[in-house]
């Protein structure tokens, strides 16, 4: 009686076994199914987004392209400069159809590629960013210097690519620390600045626009007065500018953006004025350091313009 009891038992308990592990194969426990949307937070305002996604026009935020440059992100569309993708983001944008010049996006163009996200721009009138908000999710990209953290991460985490935007933002960091500590003594008490021409006309920027962001906050340059007083891209005579009479200067000169004065940089370097300058005397003057195109206020821009200062004889002393 016990033997037949003891055997019962056994067999239920292998009967068990035997279907617990049928059931759990027959059945495996339902997996919880990943969110499509995600909700981000840029500049204050919330966007509904997809969880991830590749499918996305640039239009007139060359910030943007510089941030997709960084992380390798292919846009679907993208802005053109002179009817062409400028060589700058040929890596990126071999595949891309173009959707319009940098200040005239063409809606239709975009319409046709039914994008999920649309990258404009904070220099866009409020209609132009309105105008494609009804095409799909447009979030106007900064064009202030002090956001181009904020930016990077945007493009990371719409691509799901922030594991290297932090990569290469503590690279940066580094690299930035290493010059600076070597650099800084050679800045202090010189006037530094950073010169645009466009259309054959000499600009300056404020002090947190273009490349003075990386100037002044970042390696620690005087701010001159003349920048203080900048609102926003501002011309300057060649006169006034030889009143600040700068010790190091920075200049960049696009062929895209004096079509009408190509020889400008030419003329303005014979000028004897120009000669004049304290920074062109003692050979201080650094031309397109970085590509001109670059917007100077980007992560792109950043690296690139501390990469090579590091090889410049300001840097290196030879």
């Amino acid at each position: 009686m016990k033997k037949s009891i003891k055997g019962m038992v056994i067999a239920s308990i292998m009967a068990l076994g035997i279907g617990s592990a049928f059931s759990a194969y027959a059945a495996p426990a339902a997996k919880t199914a990943a969110p499509t949307t995600q909700k981000i937070t840029y500049k204050g305002k919330v966007y509904t987004v997809p969880a991830k996604t590749d499918n996305i026009v640039i239009a007139g935020a060359i910030e943007a392209l510089e941030d997709a440059l960084v992380l390798n992100v292919k846009p679907k569309g993208a802005l053109t400069v002179g009817g062409e993708f400028p060589s700058l983001f040929s890596k990126i944008t071999a595949s891309s159809t173009p959707i319009g010049e940098k200040i005239e996006p063409n809606f239709e163009a975009i319409l046709k590629l039914k994008p999920a996200i649309i990258l404009s721009s904070t220099k866009f009138p409020a209609e132009t960013n309105e105008k494609l908000g009804k095409i799909a999710t447009t979030i106007p990209v900064s064009h202030i210097a002090t956001d181009w953290m904020d930016n990077l991460k945007l493009l990371a985490q719409l691509t799901g690519k922030q594991k290297e935007a932090t990569a290469e933002i503590l690279k940066y960091q580094s690299q930035l620390k290493t010059v600076k500590e070597k650099l800084a003594p050679k800045l202090k008490g010189k006037t530094v600045m950073a010169l645009r021409i466009r259309t054959g006309n000499l600009f300056i920027y404020p002090q947190d626009v273009f490349f003075n962001r990386s100037l002044y906050a970042d390696l620690g340059a005087a701010v001159p007065g003349v920048i203080q007083k900048a609102k926003a891209q501002q011309n300057i005579s060649l006169e006034a500018f030889a009143a600040v009479n700068p010790d190091i200067l920075f200049v960049q000169f696009s062929p895209d953006e004096n079509k009408d004065n190509p020889k400008a940089l030419e003329e303005l370097q014979n000028n004897p004025i120009w000669k004049s300058l304290k920074a062109v005397k003692s050979g201080n003057v650094y031309v397109n350091l970085v590509d001109p195109l670059a917007q100077g206020g980007t992560a792109y821009s950043k690296f690139s313009f501390i990469q090579a200062l590091s090889k410049t004889k300001l840097y290196t002393g030879k």
